[in-house]
């Protein structure tokens, strides 16, 4: 038996809007939706891909401890550039954030994202309780 699902909300307003959750878990599994680098309220959105990846970090650890885990139980991360030029920022703050759990991880360069200014936009998944 897996266990129920539980959803984990961040008040991002696409959650409401587009009908999703920041994460959900479902036994020992933490799936963290697409995180963009969305500023607190009143706040611009970072520049550069290195502080938009530590922004959608910090997004994503509050998700994984909401849901009962830490970025230490990762085991999977997709990381998506508008830019390749961006990789090494990026892979730099992704280690600063998830380097100690080593996840299997994926970098891929896509079009563009929902904002102009997003640069970066990372999905995670954790299996709670596994980074020991």
């Amino acid at each position: 038996m897996t266990g129920p699902r539980r959803r984990i909300a961040s008040g991002s307003p696409y959650e409401p809007r587009y009908g999703f959750s920041r994460a959900v878990r479902v036994g020992d599994r933490v799936l963290v939706a697409g995180t963009a680098p969305i500023p607190p309220p009143g706040e611009p959105v970072a520049s550069g891909a290195y502080a938009q990846v530590l922004r959608c970090g910090e997004i994503a650890a509050a998700a994984l401890e909401a849901a009962g885990a830490s970025p230490a139980d990762v085991v999977r991360t997709r990381i998506f550039l508008v830019d390749p030029a961006d990789a090494d920022a990026a892979g730099r703050a992704h280690a600063e954030i998830f380097g100690a759990a080593a996840p299997a991880a994926t970098m891929v360069v896509v079009a563009a994202l929902l904002e102009p200014q997003w640069r970066v936009e990372i999905e995670v998944e954790a299996i709670a309780g596994s980074g020991g």
